[in-house]
């Protein structure tokens, strides 16, 4: 005799994996576009994901460093006589310390002399004997004052000391680039030149200038 009652495991539905399979994808999808964040081509966040680029950074910072230390410019003579009667009272004056050495911005009008790989003596009236100063005319132009001499570039702005240090010479290349690129350095001597420009005073009688303008007459 056949049984009437029917096997409860015959009216369970069969499972369907897929579906499970499914709504877990779509779960993760969700999720995932939750957490995504858009980034708009050439936008502010798009910039943050590229690569450091000191050349731009100076590009961009010249033209306000520029404008810092032609506002500031001391005329040479009177700031070696400031140095030579109160060298601290000058310095908090007139300098931006960068560690342990002031940067001072100076103006000057002179004659260019000799020269040796694009470093030139200018003979300056009015400066004391023995002093010396000299200009960076380029094409390779070294140190980091135009760099420190805002104050407000600071190491804790960039990933690290290499950046840092290779922001100097970005901004050394947009100087070059924007007052140098056509100055005939075989022609310089003897001629009469009007400089604006900054020099870490290491040796207070031998200063080396590194220009922001570069006017030959």
């Amino acid at each position: 005799m056949m049984s009437s009652v029917h096997d409860k495991s015959a009216l369970v539905a069969p499972k369907k994996p897929w579906l499970i399979t499914g709504a877990a994808v779509l779960l993760l999808l969700v999720a995932m576009a939750i957490d995504t964040t858009i980034i708009v081509i050439g936008s502010d966040q798009d910039l943050r994901q590229q690569a450091f680029s000191p050349d731009s950074y100076g590009l961009e910072a010249f033209p306000r460093i520029r404008k810092f230390v032609t506002d500031k410019a001391v005329d040479a003579s009177d700031l070696a006589a400031q140095l030579s009667a109160d060298k601290k009272a000058a310095t908090h004056k007139h300098a931006t310390m960068a560690g342990a050495f002031p940067v001072f911005p100076v103006r000057f009008t002179g004659i260019v002399g000799t020269g040796k790989s694009g470093i030139f003596d200018i003979v300056v009236d009015g400066m004391p004997d023995g002093a010396k100063i000299r200009v960076q005319s380029g094409p390779a132009i070294n140190g980091t004052e135009l760099r420190d001499i805002p104050g407000d570039i600071a190491f804790g702005s960039f990933t690290n000391q290499i950046e840092y240090q290779n922001v100097g010479a970005g901004i050394n290349k947009a100087m070059s680039k924007a007052i140098l690129s056509d100055l005939d350095r075989d022609a310089l001597t003897g001629k009469t030149v009007t400089i604006i420009g900054a020099f870490k005073m290491i040796n207070p009688k031998n200063w080396l200038v590194t220009p922001v303008a570069f006017s030959v007459q």
